[in-house]
């Protein structure tokens, strides 16, 4: 399983580079190929890029191109947001990480920055992403001007906003903390989070802190005169020279950068003096307001000295100037080789290194989110491309699903219909749909029909089936259409848009038939819940079964979860929970329970269950202590139709999720059913999972 950590703040300027920059070191020296990656950066300027990539690709040497290290910026993910698209941007995330988790054997994901326009629905973002990707969470805040329990009270609240979500926290970094304060916060911290939490302090680290002269020349957008070369110098103070020389030099502090009117020679000249002399401090540089240039004589003088710190030149007043100078944030850039040793080196000091790569190694994800479903269904289904029929063609839901299919490249698609009738319904639609790519197939003009006849007739004349019997049910579109899959001039078909489940599956229990190892015929919905996805099964073919089947269709469901990624955990569902519970209805789910721990000691399986305790941990653990599955059911079974039916539609509209299905279980072949209420969303995705079903036979 591939690896990854994510690293989240919970406000400005946490300093949360020194903990991307000491982990990938980190990482560098335990794995062989390591991806970085930003899911949201920050605005730059047209033709610029962002300078912390930039930073982390070229100081490491990280194979990876700048544009695929980050996804979008803010602003248009809070346009997206804005426009109720925030789900498309979680989509484009989770495809760019996904492409770097193919690529790297870990993949350091790094958060949000909380600066400008959108800071306000920063933790939450920072969340979902977290969640959507399946990766566990490093959280980091800082302690500077806060009180010790203002700092514990954040990375609490902090803490529980994963939690909540189900987002596993490592670790919780308490970063620029007062160096005399480190234990006190440390302790603190571990007494009101976790015992599994890893929790360090790290000290606000002045060199850190303090900008350079790049950064100082960047944000004034100011020109250089001087001292090119020794822009890295950084800032640790400021002062403006505006008294006498003999009054202003006795203000002068180390690493101290002067501002003052670009005019006042006397100053310019006298700091570039003290910064040579053994009794003054080192000067940083040198800020000339007011868009003044010294006069010619003095440029003069000053390109004749041995050595000159970095003067610069600004629009604007020296206070004006000054303030904005105050207002800094340091960062870390990628010529800034001090400051990035710096921050590894303190990283390395502060962080229990040992104790975090065992946290990496132990962590296991649980669960998968819809989004992160959905992804990997159409991934899988583009890896092996599969050729799926669709025999309702002129139902204007299957033709827009099959343009959007085609725009998806993720199967090939024949469509069953009248030619003429599906192209004056695209054209009606205004679709984009490249009918060179799409088969249109009207069964009693096609090239098989005759073959086809004479197939069926084969295969159940020993029913009393009849050649003109035969010869007119292939030209229904379901007999036609399942025909091409048993065939295999398809792999799979879906119908059911504008037919009844029952002459939907009819001709495939007829003659594509179950697989050997099958007696029952079942189905699974994949329901995607906020946070999860769970396998409902069956809730649309068998009205009644028995405990036997009951335990095949578990099986069964238990296999289509492996299948599509998700660990299967079953919960048998009844009314009652555990051994108390009595009647025949339970006893059926007790014995189908005994049944499957009999065929498939493998799975992990609790029955009978109720279902608040099957997905509830706290009423699981409640009601059924020591199971593995009470509470974190991922695969639950219906001991009816009528209540599987009512309880996945009950679920669909009063929670608003996704229900993908139903998929057909125990055919050779698959042949899935659509609802007559299906949308076109509906169509795509059982469209998907069908050629995945079809890639495993």
């Amino acid at each position: 399983m591939k690896k990854a950590i994510y690293i989240a703040t919970i406000e400005e300027n946490c300093g949360k580079t020194i903990i991307t920059l000491g982990l990938l070191r980190m990482l560098l020296g335990k794995t062989a190929k390591v991806g970085y990656f930003r899911p949201v950066i920050e605005d730059y300027e047209e033709g610029k890029k962002d300078t912390h990539i930039e930073m982390v690709i070229s100081y490491f040497d990280l194979d990876i191109k700048y544009e695929d290290a980050y996804a979008i910026t803010k602003s248009k993910l809070i346009k997206k947001k804005n426009n109720g698209k925030l789900g498309e941007v979680v989509d484009l995330i989770i495809e760019k990480y996904k492409q770097l988790e193919d690529r790297f054997d870990f993949v350091l994901v790094e958060g949000t920055s909380f600066t400008g326009e959108g800071t306000v629905i920063e933790l939450d973002m920072n969340v979902l992403i977290a969640k959507n990707l399946g990766i566990p969470t490093i959280i980091v805040g800082s302690g500077e001007g806060k009180t010790l329990e203002e700092l514990i009270d954040n990375l609490n609240l902090a803490y529980n906003s994963f939690k909540v979500k189900e987002v596993e926290v490592l670790a919780v970094i308490a970063n620029k903390v007062q160096p005399e304060n480190l234990e006190l916060v440390t302790t603190g911290l571990q007494k009101s989070l976790p015992e599994s939490i890893l929790v360090n302090s790290i000290p606000l680290i002045g060199s850190l802190n303090n900008p350079t002269m790049q950064e100082i020349v960047e944000v004034l957008n100011a020109k250089v005169l001087f001292g090119q070369e020794y822009l890295n110098n950084q800032v640790s103070s400021y002062s403006i020279g505006a008294m006498q020389l003999c009054n202003y030099l006795l203000h002068l502090k180390e690493n101290n950068l002067i501002i003052t009117p670009g005019d006042r020679a006397d100053i310019i000249l006298g700091a570039l003096q003290a910064n040579e002399s053994a009794n003054y401090p080192t000067v940083s540089g040198i800020v000339l307001t007011g868009n003044i240039i010294p006069e010619d004589s003095i440029l003069k003088l000053i390109e004749g000295l041995s050595s000159v710190v970095p003067i610069i030149t600004v629009e604007g007043g020296t206070y004006h100037i000054a303030n904005q100078i105050g207002n800094i944030k340091s960062k870390i850039y990628a010529n800034n080789i001090q400051k990035i040793e710096t921050s590894i080196n303190t990283f390395d000091k502060y962080v229990d290194l040992d104790v975090l790569i065992d946290k990496f190694n132990a962590f296991k994800a649980e669960g998968m989110t819809p989004k992160m479903f959905q992804y990997n269904m159409v991934k899988r289904a583009k890896a092996h491309r599969k050729h799926i029929v669709l025999p309702e063609g002129n139902d204007e839901r299957i033709i827009i699903a099959a343009s959007r299919l085609l725009a998806m490249d993720v199967v090939d698609i024949s469509i069953i219909g009248n030619k003429k009738q599906i192209e004056s319904k695209v054209a009606e639609l205004g679709l984009d749909f490249d009918f060179s790519k799409v088969p249109i197939i009207n069964p009693i003009e096609s090239e098989n029909y005759e073959d086809y006849v004479n197939t069926y007739y084969e295969l159940r004349k020993a029913k009393n089936v009849t050649l003109a019997m035969a010869r007119d049910l292939m030209e229904d579109v379901s007999y036609f259409g399942t025909m091409m899959v048993y065939k295999g001039h398809a792999d799979g078909m879906v119908s059911g848009a504008a037919h009844t489940t029952q002459h939907t599956i009819l001709p495939a229990l007829q003659f594509i038939k179950t697989k050997p190892n099958s007696s029952v015929v079942s189905s699974v919905f994949f329901m995607c819940l906020e946070d999860r996805v769970s396998v409902f099964g069956d809730c649309a073919i068998n009205p009644n079964p028995t405990a036997e089947q009951l335990a095949e269709i578990a099986i069964s469901s238990a296999d289509s979860s492996i299948a599509f990624g998700i660990e299967p955990k079953i919960a048998m569902l009844s009314y009652s929970s555990g051994s108390s519970g009595k009647g025949d209805e339970v006893d059926k789910v007790r014995t189908a329970t005994e049944i499957v721990k009999q065929k498939r000691p493998d799975l992990k399986i609790e029955g009978p269950i109720q279902y608040d305790a099957a997905v509830d941990l706290e009423v699981g653990q409640s009601k059924m202590p020591n199971s593995e599955v009470a509470g974190r059911a991922s695969v639950l079974i219906f001991p009816d139709l009528n209540t599987g039916n009512n309880t996945y539609k009950a679920v669909q509209r009063e929670t608003g999720a996704l229900a993908i299905g139903p998929m057909l279980q125990g055919l050779n072949k698959p042949v899935n059913d659509l609802s007559r209420g299906c949308t076109v969303d509906d169509i795509i995705n059982t469209v998907v999972i069908t050629a995945i079903q079809a890639q495993g036979l």
